[in-house]
């Protein structure tokens, strides 16, 4: 009896050697089914069993956006930007900050909540962390709907340049990915890790201009201000939402965006370079 050889369609998987290697960003897109499957279980889970559900993305900027106003407006007296309130001003900085902190919170913890799944199928782990920023998103449009409500409470209209605010937030993603990447390929080796990823967190808001604005900084220090990867996009989403009461030093954003993208190469490369242990050490 002659054996019966099976057709081999397009996305049938060729096990060779050295095919992960040169296949793996081809890979990623055969796999983006499973991106938009765990980028949803993330969603439901999230927000399952809670009592006040997605209004949590709602209150949490809301009193931090109050607490922030009464310290740095009210007690420190630091100045707001142009004409917009200060409240509002301080909104508008915690909405790309949250982008940023929930994305990379829950990305560098996201191979060890799979660790089944990793240790029992091939797939690019890339698309595990790369699928928790899909949660971020959506908490981020949830609140930007708070932002506009504020605008309209305080008679604060936006300009063109609201059309670019997609490219800040792109950027934002950036900037929590590449980080994100590499803190979860170390979390994977060394467990203790992800208790230094809160306190960092904790830091990284009260020395980016979330709850004052990029002028209070002197200039002798705006160089080393601007490492910041965070002061370039919110400085960025500021101006796109207040326009010229907020206006962006393009310098010490070029100073940002490249160390998001040396930051974002950086990540990506250590990912890869571990990703083929990380069935073992799971």
């Amino acid at each position: 009896m002659e054996p019966i050889h099976a057709p081999l369609y397009s996305d049938t998987i060729i096990i060779e050697p050295g095919r992960t290697e040169k296949n793996y960003w081809q890979d990623l897109w055969r796999y983006r089914e499973l991106f938009f499957i765990l980028a949803w279980r993330d969603i439901a889970v999230r927000y399952k069993q809670t009592v006040i559900g997605v209004l949590w993305a709602i209150i949490r900027p809301f009193l931090t956006m109050v607490v922030f106003t009464v310290l740095f407006g009210k007690l420190a007296k630091l100045p707001s930007e142009g004409s917009a309130p200060y409240a509002l001003m301080v909104f508008a900085g915690i909405l790309p900050w949250s982008l940023f902190s929930t994305s990379l919170s829950e990305a560098s913890n996201s191979l060890l909540a799979n660790a089944n799944l990793i240790t029992k199928v091939y797939f690019p782990r890339l698309i595990i962390p790369a699928a928790t920023v899909v949660t971020a998103l959506v908490e981020f449009a949830i609140s930007f709907c708070m932002l506009l409500v504020l605008m309209v409470v305080y008679r604060f209209a936006p300009g063109s340049q609201l059309a670019l605010l997609p490219f800040f937030v792109a950027v934002a993603v950036m900037a929590s990915l590449g980080p994100s990447l590499w803190i979860t390929a170390l979390n994977v080796k060394y467990r203790d890790f992800r208790y230094v990823i809160p306190f960092l967190l904790q830091l990284g808001l009260y020395v980016s201009p979330v709850g004052f604005s990029s002028s209070v900084v002197p200039e002798r220090w705006r160089l080393l201000y601007s490492l910041n990867p965070m002061v370039g996009v919110i400085d960025g989403f500021r101006w796109c939402v207040l326009g010229g009461d907020c206006p962006v030093n393009w310098s010490a954003f070029c100073i940002s965006l490249a160390v998001v993208l040396l930051m974002l190469w950086f990540g990506i490369r250590r990912f890869r370079a571990t990703e083929k242990l990380f069935a073992d050490m799971i």
